[in-house]
């Protein structure tokens, strides 16, 4: 018997995504360098993921300097390490058994680190109490996502859970959703607007799922990914309301909470806002909130520590999620670390305050400039159109393809702008994200490069996709 027929259907029924086609062609390319059989270009550009540290940025200095204490402990009697740094991996270390990060931790972090979180997040919230009851530190916000899946589908019901999603989204929780059992409801942001999430939008899209299951929860996704919005007040106030009045779970993506870069623009968490609100509503609306350490100006995606706080939930059901939590093994502790770094850094007066607030202000400064920077050059190029960029580590302008090279598109079976993709790396180097894998409303068109990468990178990068384009429109205008 053929080994394909005793694995699950959903691993045998899936094929190359685009991310796979694009991550394929990019290392071939890159071989081919290697070896000389390029001449075009000296090197793959790679501004297709999330990684800050892939994008040229170094890492902060003191989250590594504590880390490399914790896992070198003898650094602990080196004399060229600030102070702060020592007390700090000194104090990590007797939170882990026999003071080593080599041991396992409770199944849902590290006691103390979630103290520091709750912490972090009460000053964040102006005020608004935090418990570390309520917060489940796990391997990145993804895996937190997942286990509130576990929580909220059910598989073995006559109708189907379902799960309101953004359009465009990012692609691995779609497959996510459809791997626990769930039923995707597509809601689309209004792209005129600056992505804006419209109320009308998501009764359309509630309606319309209610056909077809049962709809359990909302999934946000703020500031977005890959559309770099930030909701408003007012919009998050609505979208709480709409939640209240259809009985929704709300779940809460925020990892790109730092990472705000618009002077006019702030970010507001979703448990602030729904404690503002009335009691009604601000104590019975159910809510997942999620961060990370592998986003904002640490970048740590490698580390693999997130978190999920929980609001509102009954006791009881508060109770069986610290079970589900405690079934699977301790969160790596590298993870749990840089969370505790991000949510306690150094302060006005500490050893190492000076380096670190210049290096996450440099951090800051070149996003803004990338943005700034990516604004003008679209403006400048036929068929881009691109909202402004307001927070988050993307941007996804969208492209305005000539008929004959979307007829060209269909006679290859592929979407235009993965075709587009496909030539730019091909030709260029600059490997970019299309649209088509997070969606898109129909006959619309985009790619998805990164935002927070160095900014000689950048203007590479630009300068690339800006040679590539004026050709590529010439060609099927």
């Amino acid at each position: 018997m053929s080994f394909l027929r005793e694995i699950s259907p959903l691993v045998r029924n899936r094929v190359l995504s685009e991310k796979d086609v694009l991550l394929r062609l990019a290392a071939q390319i890159a071989a081919e360098i290697q070896q000389g059989e390029r001449k075009n270009y000296i090197e793959v550009l790679d501004l297709s993921s999330g990684d800050l540290h892939r994008g040229g940025i170094k890492p902060i200095t003191f989250v590594r300097q504590v880390l490399a204490a914790c896992f070198y402990p003898a650094l602990l009697e080196d004399d060229s390490l600030p102070l702060d740094v020592k007390e700090r991996a000194d104090d990590l270390l007797r939170q882990c058994d026999g003071g080593s990060v080599g041991s396992y931790t409770d199944s849902c972090g590290i006691t103390k680190i979630k103290h520091g979180l709750s912490k972090f997040i009460t000053r964040r919230d102006g005020g608004v109490p935090s418990s570390p009851d309520d917060i489940f530190i796990t391997s990145g916000s993804q895996m937190a996502l997942m286990f509130m899946l576990k929580l909220l589908v059910q598989s073995n019901v006559p109708c189907q859970t379902g799960v309101l999603i953004p359009v465009p989204s990012y692609a691995s929780f779609n497959l996510a959703l459809k791997d626990h059992g769930a039923v995707i409801i597509p809601y689309y942001l209004c792209e005129e607007q600056g992505w804006t999430l419209q109320v009308e939008e998501l009764r359309r899209a509630l309606h319309a799922g209610r056909k077809t299951c049962n709809p359990v929860a909302l999934y946000i996704c703020n500031p977005g990914n890959p559309t770099g919005h930030i909701q408003s007040r007012k919009s998050i106030e609505e979208v709480i309301r709409f939640a209240a009045e259809e009985r929704l779970f709300l779940l809460a993506d925020e990892v790109y909470q730092s990472c705000v870069y618009r002077e006019d623009t702030k970010f507001e968490s979703y448990k602030k806002v729904l404690s503002e609100m009335g009691s009604t509503i601000s104590s019975t609306v159910e809510l997942a909130s999620f961060n990370s350490a592998s986003k904002g100006f640490m970048g740590e995606c490698g580390l693999r520590g997130g978190y999920v706080e929980l609001v509102n939930l009954d006791p009881a059901v508060k109770e069986y999620t610290r079970i589900l939590f405690s079934t699977r093994f301790s969160p790596p502790v590298g993870g749990q670390i840089a969370l505790d770094l991000m949510a306690d850094p150094p302060k006005p007066g500490d050893p190492s305050f000076p380096t670190f607030s210049e290096e996450v202000q440099s951090i800051k400064n070149m996003m803004c400039k990338n943005a700034c920077r990516i604004q003008e050059v679209f403006a400048e190029l036929p068929g881009i159109n691109c909202q402004p960029l307001k927070a988050g580590f993307f941007v996804f302008p969208c492209l305005h393809f000539p008929p004959k090279a979307i007829k060209w598109a269909k006679k290859r079976q592929m979407e235009p702008d993965m075709l587009y993709c496909l030539q730019l790396l091909e030709e260029t180097g600059l490997h970019v994200r299309p649209g088509c894998e997070y969606g898109q409303r129909k006959d619309s068109h985009h790619i998805r490069l990164l935002v927070a990468t160095h900014e000689d990178i950048m203007e590479d990068a630009l300068q690339r996709l800006k040679t590539f384009h004026m050709r590529f429109m010439k060609e099927f205008s």
